[in-house]
């Protein structure tokens, strides 16, 4: 009961960080040391493997972190790192634009506001699968999709509803929550994907899909939304154009070569050929580079390009990469004070089964992710916990982390301070509550068809 007590104790704390602007990282990396420490002073559990042990308490609390971050950076942060390197590529060259470019001129034909609308929701959730960084496919859409909408009638709130909430979803193997997912639930990502995310993802994608036609409809008649063609070329002039690249159609083709590779060669095809992800982008990122060599016929030019990919995985790195060390450092303060073993045990009293459970979880990472503005940060922080109780409850992993994975994006789409948010906003010059005012409805339904989906599955 106090390592219950304690534990509540520094969540309370933690959520306190948060609130007072404290950055995520600091947050939870102060929080598990203050876990640690009071493990260690009450004796209630283990900080480290005796093994690992460096025999001075005071010493293990760093060692901690040294292990996490020494496994981290050897397996899921240099894949990580790869997938930011070749976005950040692909973005320098201008294939994400081209990506889009193929989209346009269909979209264009559809006159109609919002069937146009949630054409264009189902495009975006095409694209992300492409291009898994919801801050930089947000900022991406203002550029090329959002002139589209706001010129054809869309609402400037209701074309933000759905780029804002772009990435509602995290799904795809090049997605860093999926392949932390599947790493923790032990399966391919490919398998993840395909098999266990896509029969979740999809009647969800549908349903927001629904959800977004007719709430954004009552939110324009609502506010009393009239379509203005000169105000809306105003504001447009006045919000300028970003300066993007502009690179062949062909191009289009770039950000689709790591999803091939890892799809066409993984157990889904039967394929005997084994492909991981660092590969899949190493390969591509060299394609694309040699797509370079040809368009501007500079060799020496293009090869120093290749920095900007080592750029891409440094800036991960301190973004991302030291955010999942923290919340593992989280994650072990909980094991350490016996916060999970508690909870399953206070559970199989009360009777609860493992859907309770996983209701619980799910709606702890959303909260967090609203809190934190990230959906990754969420998830890191807690999705270590996650095998403990699997194996309490004699389900598999998967099970759990799944429904739990794919929730905390849900949370990061209605907070106010996610970084997509705020910059989509500030673009279009409004309040970010008025954004997630828009999302949040269809995020709701979206959590609760996850659920829904969980409990037919489970």
């Amino acid at each position: 009961m106090l390592g219950l007590i304690i534990a509540l104790a520094v969540i309370a704390f933690l959520v306190f960080m948060l609130y007072k602007k404290v950055n995520a990282h600091a947050a939870l990396l102060i929080s598990g040391l203050l876990l640690l420490s009071l493990a260690a002073i009450f004796g209630i559990g283990e900080i480290i493997d005796p093994k690992k042990s460096l025999n001075f308490a005071f010493f293990d609390l760093f060692e901690v972190i040294n292990q996490k971050m020494s496994s981290t950076l050897a397996g899921l942060g240099l894949t990580l790192m790869c997938i930011a390197g070749f976005s950040a590529y692909m973005d320098h060259v201008g294939a994400s634009y081209s990506l889009f470019k193929v989209f346009e001129k269909p979209l264009q034909k559809v006159k109609n506001p919002y069937v146009l609308l949630v054409v264009s929701y189902f495009v975006v959730q095409i694209i992300v699968l492409f291009i898994p960084s919801h801050a930089g496919l947000a900022l991406l859409l203002m550029v090329t999709l959002y002139p589209i909408l706001i010129r054809t009638g869309v609402s400037k709130l209701s074309a933000l509803s759905v780029i804002g909430s772009c990435q509602f979803i995290d799904h795809g193997p090049g997605s860093g929550n999926v392949i932390y997912a599947s790493k923790v639930a032990g399966i391919d990502p490919a398998v993840y994907f395909v098999s266990h995310q896509l029969p979740t993802t999809i009647p969800i994608i549908i349903a927001v899909a629904i959800t977004v036609y007719f709430s954004q409809r009552y939110f324009d008649k609502k506010d009393g939304f009239v379509f203005d063609a000169v105000a809306v070329e105003e504001d447009l002039k006045e919000t300028g154009e970003k300066e993007i690249k502009k690179p062949p159609l062909i191009y289009a083709i770039l950000p689709i070569i790591p999803i091939v590779l890892i799809l066409g060669f993984s157990k889904i095809v039967g394929s005997s050929i084994k492909m991981n992800v660092p590969v899949a982008m190493l390969i591509s990122t060299v394609i694309a580079i040699l797509f370079e060599c040809v368009r501007y016929k500079s060799l020496i030019e293009t090869a120093n390009s290749l920095m900007i990919f080592f750029k891409g995985m440094g800036h991960l790195f301190v973004i991302t990469v030291s955010l999942i060390v923290c919340g593992q450092v989280f994650a072990s303060g909980l094991l350490a004070v016996g916060f999970v073993d508690t909870l399953i045990n206070f559970a199989k009293d009360a009777g609860v089964g493992v859907f309770a459970i996983i209701v619980f979880v799910s709606f702890l990472l959303a909260i967090s992710a609203f809190l934190m503005g990230s959906g990754n940060a969420a998830f890191f922080s807690f999705a270590g916990l996650i095998p403990d109780i699997a194996k309490s409850f004699n389900v598999e992993t998967i099970s759990i982390i799944l429904p739990v994975q794919i929730m905390t994006g849900f949370g990061r789409c209605m907070s106010p301070i996610a970084p997509a948010i705020i910059a989509v906003a500030t673009i279009a010059k409004v309040s970010p509550f008025a954004v997630v005012k828009r999302t949040a409805l269809p995020m709701i339904v979206a959590g609760l068809t996850n659920l829904i989906m969980t409990f037919i599955y489970l």
